[in-house]
């Protein structure tokens, strides 16, 4: 049943990290706030990404840590992993953090409609297809957080069980004995550590020359050795031909320096990236300005059409749940409390695989590139304490500094915690902090973070532990 048209101060279309934030801030400024999300708050981000898929590595790293505890001196013989239990542990958290979100939503008088949300051409937004169907909100400002939808192999379609989305495979019921992961990027990385660690034989196909390509190239080098000791077929530089599904196998043909090999798989899991979630966003005769497929924006975050902004993954890479919520609460700031909105500059992104990887800032391939003089400072958990105490020490620091005033151009950890160290760096960088700054700042002992301070004194050859 149709509902009258009601006025709002914002309406959000989409309710994932950039759609809540931007309401919850909305309403801690007063204002009559309204998310319009098709599926439970928290978008693909809290439901069926970011924090489901933690919740299997985590079940997957804590499994290894039981298969090799003799190395702890620790007995844990024949540990189980019940692999229906461990994908209904991860949709148990999406479920819990998503009603956490409808909580706020209420502590901060957001109003929440079910359904997907249309901008139609008088500038109101109208619910379709879902329970608050018919649904009008009319506002002063509105603002786009629609998020991306994944890309999937021109000509391929996915059924859920032969061919997979990430999506899909966080919904798994039954563990593949054998899957092929094509794309090795962040989710391919991600999903190839899981499903191995679980007992899945893994093939991680990546059409780049490396696996893990946005990264520094001796990050990237560094998890495919990982990767290859785990037991993953890593297979770099290497396209897909034809994929064949049948109903109880699939059927890929691998490309190679010219050379063709067939490769068998109980499933395939497509993880090539991302496009904009554009269908259904606009009313028939509503136009936006589009660059590269995506959502284009001015510095405001206000797209081409006047009081309509967008925010998020729709606006283009990079696809980050971090950098979604910054983009969303600099544009309602901006609308409503009088900030001057700030485009994002230095975020940190993480793959949360094992050795895990974290990086901000430039890779050393763009330095030179770009022919900046710099740098290096590299320092292994080898030889941190606290690392090797811990059974973790594989991996690295890596830190990239200009060479006159040591200031801080790229960070790149791989290894233990490498997503939890990261963010000093980040904090560095935005404060503009040297190199020599971090490396006078004491850092407590026993700690990895000891590492990071040791790669800034190894950017002038002074760390001690090397």
């Amino acid at each position: 049943m149709t509902e009258a048209t009601e006025n709002r101060d914002l309406v959000v279309i989409g309710g994932g990290p950039a759609g809540y934030a931007a309401a919850i801030r909305a309403g801690q400024l007063g204002q009559r706030a309204t998310v319009v999300e098709v599926e439970r708050p928290g978008g693909t981000c809290l439901n069926w990404g970011c924090i489901p898929s933690k919740a299997l590595l985590r079940s997957a790293e804590l499994y290894q840590q039981m298969l090799h505890a003799e190395d702890l001196g620790l007995s844990c013989k024949n540990p189980q992993a019940d692999f229906a239990k461990v994908m209904a542990r991860s949709r148990t958290v999406a479920d819990q953090m998503a009603g956490g979100i409808e909580f706020l939503f209420r502590k901060n008088k957001v109003e929440y409609l079910r359904g997907h949300g249309r901008l139609e051409p008088d500038g109101s937004v109208r619910v379709t297809e879902g329970p608050d169907e018919g649904s009008v909100r009319r506002a002063g400002k509105v603002l786009l957080t629609p998020g991306c939808v994944a890309r999937m192999i021109p000509g391929v379609e996915h059924d859920g069980t032969r061919i997979m989305t990430s999506r899909d495979a966080l919904a798994l019921q039954h563990q593949p004995a054998s899957v092929a992961i094509v794309g090795a990027g962040a989710i391919g990385a991600e999903f190839a550590y899981f499903l191995n660690a679980m007992g899945t034989e893994v093939t991680l196909v990546e059409m780049q020359p490396r696996i893990l390509p946005v990264e520094d190239e001796d990050i990237s080098e560094a998890v495919a050795r990982a990767f290859a000791k785990q037991g993953i077929d890593v297979r770099a530089g290497t396209s897909v031909g034809e994929i064949q599904p049948g109903k109880k196998s699939v059927q890929l043909t691998l490309e190679k320096e010219g050379a063709t090999e067939s490769l068998e798989v109980e499933s395939v899991l497509v993880a090539i990236g991302v496009q904009a979630r554009l269908e259904g966003l606009l009313a028939e005769g509503v136009e936006l300005e589009l660059e590269k497929g995506y959502v284009k924006t001015g510095a405001d975050y206000q797209t081409s059409q006047p009081g309509v902004y967008a925010a998020g993954d729709v606006i283009g890479p990079p696809w980050l749940a971090h950098v979604a919520t910054y983009e969303a609460l600099e544009a309602v700031n901006g609308m409503f409390a009088g900030h001057s909105p700030q485009k994002v500059q230095h975020f940190p992104g993480c793959t949360y695989c094992q050795p895990q990887v974290a990086s901000v800032g430039q890779r050393e391939s763009d330095l030179k590139e770009a022919g900046t003089p710099y740098r290096v400072g590299k320092f292994p958990f080898t030889a941190s304490g606290k690392a090797v105490a811990a059974a973790h020490s594989e991996g690295f620091v890596k830190l990239l500094v200009s060479e006159d005033h040591g200031e801080i151009l790229g960070a790149h950890i791989v290894g233990a915690e490498a997503t939890e160290l990261i963010t000093e760096y980040v904090l560095a960088m935005d404060l503009e902090a040297t190199a020599d700054e971090i490396h006078h700042s004491i850092h407590a002992h026993p700690t990895l973070s000891e590492a990071l301070m040791e790669a800034a004194a190894a950017t002038r050859g002074e760390a001690i532990h090397i």
